[in-house]
């Protein structure tokens, strides 16, 4: 398949319509933007959104002490685990491939912060505030939605965290 068939097949994937039917019944006014290359890196995702790498808000997975956890981290942080996992009062690491698509039925470079199987306990970067519109993966690696850190803090049911 084409990067073209591969973007335009991305509006329709079923990992959107579960994020956009999400978005929706939270009340969240936003459209999903169809990028035409993958975006499964925070700096392809700023580039073709033409956005700081800041403002791109990644949704990694770990496990807590072997419990799915989903952290939002700004696009130019890398989470610092035994900082976070001191803060959350366990051992914080990075899940498998696996256990990424169980928790949240996404692929690795196109998860959402909504739209999985089950709630997934979910943790902000903080540095994600100074920015007034963030974008995050919409279920699919050419897919985007924007929205801002109140917004993402409501939708996740998440607690604001220091990540580095």
């Amino acid at each position: 398949m084409s990067h073209a068939e591969e973007a335009v097949d991305a509006a329709g994937h079923p990992n959107v319509r579960k994020v956009v039917a999400a978005l929706e019944a939270a009340g969240h006014p936003t459209t999903v933007t169809v990028l035409p290359e993958r975006a499964h890196t925070a700096a392809l995702a700023a580039e073709a959104q033409g956005v700081e790498v800041g403002a791109i808000a990644n949704s990694l997975v770990f496990t807590l002490d072997g419990e799915p956890v989903l952290i939002m981290t700004s696009g130019v942080h890398r989470v610092d685990t035994a900082l976070v996992g001191r803060e959350l009062g366990g051992r914080l690491k990075q899940a498998s491939a696996d256990v990424v698509r169980a928790s949240t039925g996404q692929p690795i470079g196109g998860v959402a912060p909504l739209g999985h199987p089950s709630p997934v306990r979910t943790f902000v970067d903080r540095a994600l505030e100074q920015y007034p519109r963030i974008w995050a993966a919409a279920g699919h690696p050419n897919t985007v939605f924007d929205t801002n850190y109140q917004q993402l803090l409501r939708l996740t049911g998440g607690r604001a965290i220091e990540v580095c």
